[in-house]
């Protein structure tokens, strides 16, 4: 748990002289080996402020790669572990304006404004409202969106408990907290606040809850009747959220979003949900290319419907390998070189043949460590190759492959 944040603290680093003195701390290097140096610095320079600001420009870097402008925030470290991703929070801001025209969207969760910072600068949000029980992230929120929002779309903040309802907003946001003074928790009902609870407070209306990757939304379902959609969202190959959307409206459908930044940080990717056709081969021999679908479409149980779209079959139909003669445009595959052994010994003896020295190993369906693995094949070569280890019904196998390459 990091620095704990003042309201004192909020409105030094708000004003004016003290955005200079993060402008000065921001420059100095602030690790391991500096820090005495530096905390002494800051302390000597800025007394009674040096935590809130070392701790500030320290949040600040932690969040370069999840937040856009990330050098003109106030954070906390708690905030930054839990904060949507800029770009996922954009994504979801440009659905709400295109599935809601005009709507007022309220974060009730709103912690330092993540959300509200990208609802607010999008064009279609007919208003935005951020509350939030802890003053002190509520504070750092109003000057985040002063700071780092479009100013057109109007924005109201107000403390308030979650299960509270203190507006009458068309779409209702919520990120329920998932650690407790004990640590991390994975209960549905042991969120804060509880998720059963936000979806019956809200029942009403339009809700929106984010929740972490791993959260069973079978369990959702079967337990506790949730009947809407379940969006899971990857972001450059990594899964970061489930999203529950409800209410009025919302049908009953799962549907992986994986995003993609590209030059300049423009953002692409592409959607596939469970009403796409599902109808794949699941037999035949390996193709050309073996392709590992996005995080994001394996974690929505959309495999065959992503290879039905591509013109893919199932390596195995429990297993989420595919494998075709022409990889999908933008999407990473592996050129197949000749199907391998599982054993070590084989493995040694055809990779020191192939002149590998570096090996990227890609496992599923098998207990197989990775980094265990190539430590035990002692490579010595020269050239990059990749090792596919897989199922096809009881039998174990392996794929030598060209590392992967994202089709044009």
């Amino acid at each position: 748990m990091g620095y704990q944040f003042t309201l004192e603290d909020v409105a030094f680093l708000r004003g004016r002289y003290g955005e200079k003195a993060l402008d000065v701390v921001s420059g100095m290097t602030l690790t391991s080996s500096s820090m005495i140096a530096d905390v002494g610095e800051v302390r000597r320079r800025y007394p009674g402020h040096d935590a809130a600001l070392i701790e500030t420009v320290r949040a600040r870097r932690r969040a370069v790669r999840k937040l856009r402008d990330a050098e003109q925030w106030l954070l906390t470290d708690d905030a930054v572990q839990q904060a949507t991703p800029s770009a996922v929070a954009a994504h979801r801001a440009s659905e709400i304006a295109a599935r809601y025209p005009g709507a007022v969207v309220h974060d009730i969760t709103c912690s330092v404004g993540g959300d509200v910072v990208e609802l607010a600068s999008h064009v279609g949000i007919g208003g935005v409202i951020g509350s939030d029980v802890d003053l002190v992230r509520l504070t750092m929120a109003q000057r985040n969106r002063r700071v780092l929002g479009e100013l057109s779309t109007p924005t109201a903040f107000l403390v308030a408990d979650a299960l509270t309802p203190t507006s009458t907003a068309d779409v209702v946001i919520a990120d329920p907290a998932r650690r407790s003074g004990t640590g991390r928790v994975f209960r549905l009902d042991q969120l804060t606040p509880p998720l059963p609870d936000v979806l019956m407070t809200y029942a009403d209306r339009v809700v929106v809850v984010k929740c972490a990757p791993g959260l069973d939304y079978r369990t959702l379902r079967t337990r506790f009747g949730f009947s809407g959609e379940v969006q899971v969202t990857s972001l450059d190959g990594r899964v970061r959220e489930v999203c529950l959307w409800s209410g009025p409206g919302v049908d009953d459908r799962m549907r992986a979003t994986v995003l993609r930044t590209g030059a300049g940080g423009t953002v692409g990717g592409f959607e596939i949900t469970d009403d796409e056709p599902d109808d794949v081969d699941q037999h035949g021999p390996v193709g050309r290319w073996i392709v590992d679908p996005d995080g994001a479409v394996v974690r929505a149980g959309l495999v065959r419907q992503y290879a039905a779209r591509h013109g893919l079959r199932q390596l195995d139909p429990q297993i989420a390998y595919l494998t075709g003669d022409h990889l999908p445009a933008t999407e990473r595959g592996f050129e197949v070189i000749e199907e391998v052994p599982t054993s070590d010994k084989a493995l040694r003896k055809i990779l020191g043949a192939y002149d590998c020295g570096t090996l990227e190993i890609l496992v599923r369906g098998l207990d197989v460590d990775p980094d265990v693995l190539r430590k035990r094949l002692r490579l010595k070569g020269s050239r990059s190759l990749a090792l596919v280890l897989t199922r096809i019904g009881r039998k174990g196998v392996g794929f030598l492959c060209e590392p992967g390459v994202r089709g044009g």
